[in-house]
């Protein structure tokens, strides 16, 4: 079978939008499967809608990277975009164009400084990881390459200067809050250390425009158990194909004159740019996220395995759409049609047919989820409602004791609990686990006193929340009377 590139794609007589040749625009810092099925998709479509007419340019962050399979295949990729849409199964394939090529800076340095004297190229995109943008000392000018994103970033920007060239539009997708911030602070230390001068400092702020942005999309990745079938399918050998979910959506924080340059909107892409990427931020983190931690233990314990199955499940489904429609919707400014279609949108998502999404690995550290996720919503149901306790995201959390306090034995970093005849792992940070097994003796009030009343876990916001301790022993006790299941049937009524 022949690898996929563009003479094979004449072969096998594909007759989708195919983008050959094109001046490189766009450097993107990362090959992973979630740039390819995001950013690298949405260029793809720009190009196609739009004649945007550009192609992106990869670099490998790390030294055990993907350049020479992208090479091999001369930047091509089949892509697969499976999920629900308004309740019908769907699986979109398209093979993506936009990548013209992968280096590697850590075999051929110059390489990827060498793009900084391409007058074409205006935009910088980037996924290095959550600890991608950090500030490493260590790394210094002379380094061909430094080993930090960041300090990478600071030398291609002062190749530039030097090239007396324009800057850049520089879109980080890396998940932390404030990610363009947070880079551009890290390449002003280097700019510091470095001693890069004033002047540069001055251009890298007047001439590029870092922004920090959202985004959203889940990517399973590369179908290792389907790939052999897929491949007969197409018809040529793909080493690169990857999948993701229907929906995507991402926000950019900066000004409107980005959109002359990105014609996103002309695309039909579900790309917007705002003044503040922080109202978006929360409505992912409270309802898309809020929804899996505050559901996915009860549910565990009531016998289910995967998202996809509790969807279909009345009483446990019921129990999310509590949840999110009475208790934090309400508590978000937002347009309200706006956070409507948003958690219908997280419905059709969490019953994603081509997902088996565990509820085990949805709990890993639940108790910082349960914090940033699900206590900012209680606190301000709480606050706009005169004090009165939001029921459901209370019972949420009787069900996190309960599912960390049948850890009963110690593992290895983890403690081993049981659901009927069969046992799970619980993980978290070790402080947690060991506080779990120190009160593994404890009955209902006593447990949920000492979890509640625990400042390292939630400060004091849930000891001062007023009836709160009661309301949740007294759910920890209902659970424990009736069983998980006709528990959370029992507080819908």
């Amino acid at each position: 079978m022949d690898k996929l590139n563009y003479a094979t794609l004449e072969k096998v007589n594909y007759d989708g939008y195919i983008l050959k040749d094109a001046p490189e625009k766009v450097l993107q810092f990362g090959e992973g499967n979630f740039l390819r099925a995001f950013v690298d998709y949405f260029f793809d479509v720009m190009n196609e809608k739009t004649g945007f007419n550009g192609k992106v340019v990869i670099t490998q962050p790390i030294g055990g990277g993907m350049a020479s399979v992208i090479n091999e295949q001369e930047g091509l990729y089949t892509l697969f975009l499976r999920g629900s849409e308004n309740g019908q199964k769907v699986n979109k394939k398209r093979v993506i164009s936009t990548i013209s090529r992968c280096l590697n800076p850590y075999e051929n340095y110059e390489s990827l400084m060498e793009c900084a004297s391409n007058k074409s190229l205006r935009f910088i995109v980037s996924n290095t990881t959550e600890a991608g943008i950090t500030y490493d000392p260590s790394c210094q000018k002379d380094d061909a390459p430094p080993a930090s994103f960041p300090a990478k970033l600071t030398a291609f920007l002062y190749r530039r200067y030097q090239n007396k060239l324009p800057g850049f539009i520089i879109l980080s997708c890396e998940l932390i809050d404030h990610n363009g911030d947070e880079l551009r602070k890290c390449v002003h230390q280097y700019i510091d250390q470095w001693q890069l001068g004033s002047d540069f400092r001055l251009w890298v702020d007047s001439e590029n425009i870092f922004c920090s942005t959202l985004v959203d999309r889940i990517v399973p990745g590369y179908p290792r158990n389907e790939v052999d079938a897929i491949c007969e399918e197409l018809g040529y050998k793909d080493n690169l194909i990857d999948t993701g979910e229907v929906f995507g959506f991402w926000v950019i924080e900066g000004p409107d004159s980005i959109k002359r340059e990105l014609p996103f909107e002309k695309a039909g892409l579900p790309i917007i740019v705002v003044d503040d990427v922080t109202p978006y931020k929360q409505r992912k983190v409270r309802i898309l996220n809020g929804a899996h931690t505050s559901f996915i233990m009860a549910a565990y314990l009531a016998g289910k395995d995967i998202v996809r199955d509790c969807m279909k499940d009345e009483v446990i489904h019921g129990f999310m759409n509590k949840t999110i429609y009475d208790e934090v919707i309400p508590t978000l400014d937002l347009p309200k049609d706006n956070l409507m279609q948003f958690a219908s949108d997280v419905t059709e998502r969490f019953a994603n047919p081509f997902v088996d999404h565990q509820l085990l690995s949805i709990s890993l550290n639940s108790t910082s989820k349960w914090k940033a996720r699900c206590m900012p919503s209680l606190l301000e149901f709480a606050k706009r409602n005169n004090g009165a306790l939001a029921k459901c995201l209370t019972f949420s959390f009787a069900a996190y004791i309960d599912f960390y306090h049948r850890g009963v034995e110690q593992g290895e970093h983890c403690l081993i609990a049981k659901r009927g005849d069969n046992t799970y792992e619980i993980h978290d940070d070790q402080w947690v686990l060991d506080f779990f097994y120190d009160h593994k003796d404890d009955d209902d009030a006593a447990i949920t006193k000492a979890v509640v009343n625990n400042e390292k876990m939630w400060d004091n916001s849930l000891s001062s929340l007023e009836g709160f301790e009661d309301a949740v022993a007294g759910y920890l006790a209902l659970i424990h009377e009736k069983g998980m299941y006709e528990a959370m049937k029992e507080i819908q009524k």
